[in-house]
C-alpha cells in the first residue's frame, strides 16, 4: 500500500508545480465547472451518500454523526454557492505582502506563493471535500484527501466530479487525490511522506488531530475541537440571551462553533436564569448542571443531571450541555481559561467595562460580545470556503481561509550587487 499511496502522491506533486502558475481566471474557471459538474452528477452523488448513511445507521452512529454526514440536493446547493463566493474573492497567489529597498539598491518584495501539496485527513463530512479542494485550487495548491471510511462512496463520487471539472476545463485532475484506502496506515504513509506533502491538515475529532500529531514527520496545520463557552453576565438582556445561547447550542449541535458550555452570573435574575434553563429543555437539550444550579432551582431538579468534572471538558457535538453558575465575570473567565479548546467564547451583556475585559482576557481564535459563537466559519467571515478552524497561533488561526494556504517567497532585484 505504502507504494500505491507514494505513487498518487508523487502525481499530486508533479500537478502542484502546474497549479502554482494558472492565473486567477483558469482557476475561477475550473471552480465555476466544478459547481456544474456537482449539479450535473446530484443524483449519483447522493445516492452514493444514501450507501455511507445505511451503513452508519446499520452501526448505530448517532444522529450528531448522521447529520454530519448527510448530503442533501440543498447541502450540495450550498456548496455549489460556496464555490461561486470564492470565486468572487480576490485570488491570495502573487499578492505583495511588503517591499523596500536596502541602503545598497536592492529591491525586496515579499510575495505569497503556494504550500505545495496538501494532505488533509478528516472525518465523516463530505462537504470537506469539495471545500478543502476548492480552496487548494485557488490557491493553486495540489490536495491528496483521506477522508474517513465512513464517507467512502460519497466521498469518492464527489472527487469524480471534481476530477471530471478539471480536465474539463484542462487542467491536471491528479491535483486533487483521494486516498480510498479503508486501512488506518494509508494515514501514516500520507503523514510522513517528507518531499512529496508539505503540510498535513487533520480536521475532525481530538482523537484524529492527536493520531495525525503523534505520527506526522510532515509540517502539521493544526486544527482544533471546539469546548466553546458562553457566558450570560449579570447584565444581559434576556431576549438577547435566550437567541444567543440557543443558537450557539441548537441551530446544528454537532459542529465544532457549537456552545458546550453555559456559565451564568449569579446575580442575573433568577427568574431569568429559569426561563433560559426551561427554553433549553424544551428543545430537548440535556443539561448536566453544577451542584449550586440545581440548588436554585428546585422546580426543575428533576429535570437536571449533575456535572462531572469530565463535563466541562468535553465537546459533546449533541445536544447536551454543561451549566454552571458563577459569582463573577472573573469566575467565568478562570473556568473558560481552565477548560477552553481555543475556538470560540463568547459573553452575554450590556456592560461595555464587563465586555472588554472578557474580549481581553479570554485566550480563543475568536472572542464574541452579545453574538452566537456559530459565527466562527470561513463564510461567515467574509473567507469563502475554509479547510479548517486551526486554535493554534503559528502561521494561521482561527477561521483559515486562502491565505492560510499559502506561504511566501522574497523576490530581490538588483543591479549588480555583491557582497
Amino acid at each position: 500500500m505504502k507504494e500505491k499511496v507514494h505513487t498518487q502522491l508523487s502525481l499530486a506533486k508533479q500537478a502542484s508545480r502546474k497549479m502554482a502558475i494558472l492565473s486567477r481566471k483558469q482557476k475561477d474557471e475550473v471552480l465555476v465547472a466544478i459547481g456544474n459538474q456537482l449539479l450535473a452528477d446530484e443524483a449519483v452523488i447522493l445516492s452514493e451518500n444514501a450507501k455511507d448513511i445505511a451503513i452508519a445507521r446499520t452501526d448505530g452512529q448517532p444522529a450528531s454523526y448522521l447529520d454530519r454526514l448527510l448530503l442533501t440536493p440543498e447541502r450540495i446547493t450550498q456548496l455549489v454557492d460556496s464555490l461561486a463566493q470564492l470565486v468572487s474573492l480576490d485570488d491570495p497567489v502573487g499578492e505583495r505582502i511588503d517591499s523596500w529597498t536596502r541602503p545598497n539598491g536592492l529591491f525586496i518584495e515579499q510575495i505569497r506563493v503556494p504550500l505545495g501539496v496538501i494532505g488533509m485527513v478528516y472525518e465523516a463530512r463530505p462537504n470537506v471535500t469539495v471545500d478543502a479542494a476548492a480552496i487548494a485550487i485557488k490557491t493553486g495548491n495540489a490536495i491528496v484527501l483521506r477522508g474517513s471510511h465512513s464517507a467512502v462512496h460519497s466521498n469518492l463520487a464527489l472527487v469524480t466530479s471534481i476530477r471530471q471539472a478539471l480536465t474539463a476545463t484542462g487542467l491536471d485532475a491528479e491535483a486533487v487525490q483521494y486516498l480510498p484506502f479503508a486501512e488506518h496506515a494509508s494515514v501514516d504513509y500520507l503523514c510522513t511522506a517528507n518531499g512529496l506533502v508539505d503540510v498535513i491538515i487533520p480536521r475532525g475529532g481530538a482523537g484524529l488531530i492527536q493520531r495525525v500529531l503523534q505520527i506526522a514527520s510532515v509540517p502539521v496545520l493544526e486544527t482544533g475541537v471546539g469546548n466553546c463557552h458562553i457566558y450570560v453576565d449579570e447584565a444581559a438582556h434576556y431576549d438577547m440571551a435566550e437567541s444567543i445561547v440557543i443558537n450557539a447550542k441548537t441551530s446544528r449541535p454537532a459542529v465544532c462553533n457549537a456552545a458546550e458550555t453555559l456559565l451564568v452570573h449569579r446575580s442575573w435574575p433568577q427568574e431569568n436564569q429559569r426561563a433560559l434553563l426551561q427554553k433549553l429543555l424544551a428543545m430537548g437539550v440535556e443539561l448536566r448542571t453544577c451542584e449550586r444550579t440545581i440548588e436554585l432551582h428546585t422546580d426543575l431538579a428533576a429535570q437536571l443531571h449533575q456535572a462531572t468534572s469530565e463535563d466541562w471538558d468535553t465537546e459533546y457535538s449533541a445536544l447536551i450541555m454543561a451549566v454552571r453558575t458563577v459569582d463573577s465575570l472573573s469566575e467565568a473567565i478562570e473556568h473558560i481559561t481552565a477548560h477552553t479548546s481555543g475556538h470560540s467564547e463568547a459573553i452575554v451583556t450590556e456592560d461595555e467595562i464587563a465586555a472588554r475585559q472578557f474580549l481581553t482576557a479570554i485566550d480563543a481564535t475568536a472572542v464574541y460580545h452579545n453574538a452566537s459563537t456559530r459565527f466562527t466559519d470561513g463564510g461567515e467571515f467574509g473567507f469563502g470556503a475554509e479547510i479548517g478552524i486551526s486554535t493554534q497561533k503559528l502561521h494561521a488561526r482561527g477561521p483559515m481561509g486562502l491565505p492560510a494556504l499559502t506561504s511566501y517567497k522574497y523576490v530581490v532585484r538588483g543591479n549588480g550587487q555583491i557582497r
